[in-house]
């Protein structure tokens, strides 16, 4: 499903960015959008969290289906 996929991804570069801010201090996402205050910053941490809200749904999803998932491809 490629909202799956999305939220794969999102979630991801969520994490690469806390671990930048936890190795290095350093926010991404805050430093490309002017600041962890700005619109831009707010509303990329908010979907970054919808995404990974998303990815909680994988979890408790039956093995099955990625099984069949996968054998489309």
């Amino acid at each position: 499903m490629i909202m799956d996929r999305i939220a794969l991804i999102l979630t991801i570069a969520g994490a690469l960015n806390w671990g930048s801010i936890g190795l290095f201090q350093f926010d991404i996402v805050a430093w490309i959008c002017g600041g962890p205050a700005s619109l831009l910053s707010r509303i990329i941490y908010t979907v970054i969290a919808l995404a990974g809200i998303w990815c909680i749904s994988l979890v408790f999803r039956p093995r099955e289906e990625y099984d069949r998932v996968g054998q489309s491809h």
